[in-house]
């Protein structure tokens, strides 16, 4: 019987294995899995701009159709409550993580060579356009399919982003595992793995303790403004975060979410469409996890973050995830550009980056679909009750 793996256990399995092959390997052989991953690597840096605009384009130009109220409320809601989680997490991670890390940083980051082996060779792979190029050129399409009455290049960017979701699903998701491995066998060799687990160690805690605080806070204000206990609430919405945790996939998700907010008394019609948009425009959850994660790298780079830098990340981050694929690490995927522009990440920073978000990015997608349900009772609070026989019908249901 063949056993297939999930992504969470091949990025574990790729770490041990690239600790324990990397404390004993000849570095000719370590060397050639530098060159894997200075290949891949670059293959990562050629797509970021494909990414972006194949997330941002289409989401933003999707948003904007038939907009109304209730789009702009529930969208106004969620870029609110992810850009709160973004906040919590910098000041929780600014406040505790620099005495968590200290005396953890890699040995000389500005010379990484002296510590990570490099490659035999490089095969250059340069985007067609800068990140912020990419970035400027997603707003304005999108900013421009929301305005214009066709529906046909809408379609062709609906099309693109469809293109740029396969090639995630399958040439980049399946290989990442492999350049994990390669990254964590490197610093094995150079001796600076156990900084590295040490570090990941503590921002795993510090996330899944900000996902409770981010979702205890969410249903205080929803059982607030319906007069429920939140801790009521959170348990009617457990199977939507335990089914969230094993499909690494808000959209996989939908049909438990939606099943459960309706059970917290919201009007029918409100759920029925918040949910499925706060799938893909809410991601406190994925928010937390990317900032906690980001800080930590630079620290162990040797950086220490300031406000400065994060304010505009944390606000150009919550619209560069908008309409961030339902596949495991679409929200890491599309912040890529975001983190090597705003943040300086080079290719080392990124790879860690992306190792620490995949390693607990089920918590994370589980946080953001939980957190669907408070949103929802928020915008049924400001929205007005309908009556009659579609009233009548989200009641029985």
């Amino acid at each position: 019987m063949k056993v297939k793996l999930g992504l969470l256990p091949r990025i574990i399995l790729a770490i041990i294995l690239g600790i324990v092959i990397g404390s004993f390997a000849p570095e000719n052989l370590v060397r050639g899995f530098a060159t894997f991953n200075g290949i891949f690597g670059n293959f990562i840096g050629f797509v970021i701009p494909f990414i972006i605009i194949g997330f941002i384009a289409p989401g933003i130009g999707q948003l904007g159709k038939g907009a109304g109220k209730l789009l702009g409320l529930t969208t106004a809601f969620a870029y609110v409550s992810t850009i709160i989680a973004g906040a919590i997490a910098f000041i929780a991670s600014y406040t505790l993580l620099p005495n968590f890390i200290s005396g953890n940083q890699l040995i000389n980051t500005d010379n990484p060579e002296e510590f990570l082996l490099q490659p035999f060779f490089v095969l250059e792979m340069p985007p067609i356009m800068e990140v912020i190029s990419a970035l400027l050129f997603a707003f304005i399409i999108g900013i421009g399919l929301a305005s214009i009455k066709g529906n046909t290049l809408q379609h062709a960017f609906d099309d693109f982003q469809l293109i740029v979701e396969k090639l995630i699903k399958t040439a980049i998701i399946p290989i990442l595992p492999f350049h994990i491995f390669g990254i964590f066998a490197n610093m094995t060799y150079g001796g600076q793995v156990q900084s590295i687990l040490s570090v990941f160690a503590k921002v795993f805690v510090l996330i899944i303790v900000l996902h409770i605080v981010m979702l205890i806070l969410q249903y205080s204000v929803g059982g607030l403004l319906h007069k429920k206990n939140p801790l009521t609430l959170l348990k009617i919405m457990s199977p939507a975060y335990f089914t969230a945790v094993g499909t690494q996939s808000s959209a996989a998700t939908i049909p438990v979410t939606l099943g459960q907010v309706k059970k917290t008394g919201v009007q029918g019609r409100i759920a029925d469409f918040t949910v499925p948009l706060l799938a893909t425009v809410h991601l406190s959850g994925s928010m937390i996890t990317l900032v906690s994660c980001s800080v930590g790298v630079l620290l162990l780079n040797g950086t220490t973050p300031t406000i400065t830098m994060y304010i505009p990340f944390i606000l150009m981050l919550g619209v560069t995830m908008v309409a961030a694929p339902g596949v495991p690490g679409g929200a890491v995927m599309a912040a890529l550009g975001v983190l090597e522009t705003m943040l300086g990440f080079d290719q080392t920073m990124i790879s860690l980056m992306i190792a620490l978000y995949l390693a607990q990015d089920s918590l994370g997608t589980a946080t953001n679909v939980t957190g669907d349900g408070a949103l929802t009772m928020i915008v049924d609070k400001f929205t007005p009750k309908k009556a009659g026989k579609m009233e009548q019908s989200n009641a029985a249901i």
